[in-house]
């Protein structure tokens, strides 16, 4: 099956990835931690910026592009580390930097996603990121990087917002456990881990660093101080500490906290070219895709994911075009304002894909995301 011949909308692919994924892993992939309020206001967090068009502009050609440290993007949306990737697609990261590659993006691969990361650099030659969770002490990190490094990965991620492993209620009452849980070596390591750490690496490594996890502006300030290329935003997806902000609704004050010292990422629902927009205009300078990376992996492999990617592209100039800009470097603040989101919708896969309950072919989705852990 070619992209053409694949659903044109993303919210149809829902379905598609539901029906594919066993009852665990649609949970691990669709979930978040506790009573998923973090989730939810990761989704509510874009629901609260409005857009402000301009009119009478010649949008005639609007170019969506951008650079992420030196490398050509076709839009600013990077697939973000999944750990148990192998859980949704046997290709594991193989497929998800493929359809990058593909498609001219870049793809955060995970430490922890298999077939590990000397077979996905030999397998595709393209610019890609690497992400390290702490399974070991200073030495074992330090080899790890700099097997990425000396496999071409172009920029290290370390992640940081997972000192203790979250209760993920639909995880626990259906006695789950991903791929990527149950190879962990002992956490203590990722417990201990801290900002000496986060010296020495960035003393021995030449790459771009960032660190993935920061939610405040003083972690923001505390990343550059120590040297740190890029600030990533996310709180896992919603998936580690419950009851925190959402992620976009944060990148206003840690940008202006960072200034122009460090690139700014953003993740958390991202699901609509609206939503890339938007962030942009708030001040990141990319944007990264899980749970939608996941969801079109599912649904149909690579050709999917290389077809999600151009529906957001589709997406973002469309809105961009009718926003009054031509180009990324025009979006900024005064394209947005802050507003009460609508609270039309049961879940956060409500908000951003209304039709599931509109009688679209997809009326159950919204009740599976929404049933209790068990309950099928």
């Amino acid at each position: 099956m070619t992209t053409s011949e694949l659903p044109a909308t993303a919210f149809q692919y829902l379905a598609r990835a539901r029906a594919n994924l066993p009852p665990g892993t649609w949970d691990y992939l669709m979930g978040g931690s506790e009573s998923e309020t973090t989730l939810n206001r990761n989704r509510r967090a874009i629901d609260e910026i409005a857009l402000r068009p301009r009119v009478l502009r010649d949008v005639s050609e609007v170019d969506a592009s951008t650079t992420l440290f030196g490398h050509k993007m076709r839009i600013p949306v990077m697939l973000a580390p999944i750990g148990s990737l192998q859980d949704i697609i046997a290709e594991g990261a193989t497929a998800p930097t493929r359809a990058a590659a593909r498609f001219g993006t870049l793809h955060m691969m995970s430490s922890v996603a298999h077939p590990g990361l000397e077979k996905v650099a030999a397998e595709v030659d393209h610019p890609k990121l690497f992400q390290l969770y702490v399974r070991g002490d200073a030495d074992w990190v330090d080899e790890t990087l700099a097997r990425a490094v000396d496999n071409g990965f172009a920029g290290i991620a370390l992640t940081v917002d997972r000192a203790h492993y979250s209760r993920r209620d639909r995880d626990v009452a259906k006695g789950h456990s991903p791929t990527a849980r149950r190879n962990a070596a002992a956490s203590v390591h990722q417990e201990r881990f801290n900002w000496t750490d986060v010296e020495r690496i960035r003393s021995k490594i030449k790459v771009p660093l960032m660190l993935k996890g920061i939610a405040t502006a003083e972690d923001a300030v505390m990343a550059v101080e120590h040297g740190i290329d890029g600030v990533y935003i996310s709180n896992h997806g919603g998936r580690q500490l419950d009851h925190c902000e959402g992620s976009v609704g944060l990148v206003p004050e840690i940008a202006e906290a960072v200034g122009a010292r460090a690139t700014i990422i953003v993740d958390g629902c991202i699901l609509r070219g609206t939503d890339i927009v938007k962030a942009l205009a708030l001040g990141a300078s990319a944007v990264a895709i899980g749970r939608l990376q996941g969801i079109a992996l599912g649904a149909g492999g690579e050709e999917a994911m290389v077809r999600v990617l151009e529906i957001l592209e589709a997406e973002m100039r469309s809105a961009m075009g009718l926003l009054g800009v031509t180009n990324v470097g025009e979006l900024g603040p005064h394209c947005v304002r802050k507003v009460e989101a609508l609270g039309r919708a049961r879940s956060w896969i409500e908000s951003a894909f209304p039709l599931i309950a509109e009688g679209y072919g997809e009326t159950d989705i919204a009740d599976l995301c929404l049933r209790l852990p068990g309950e099928g």
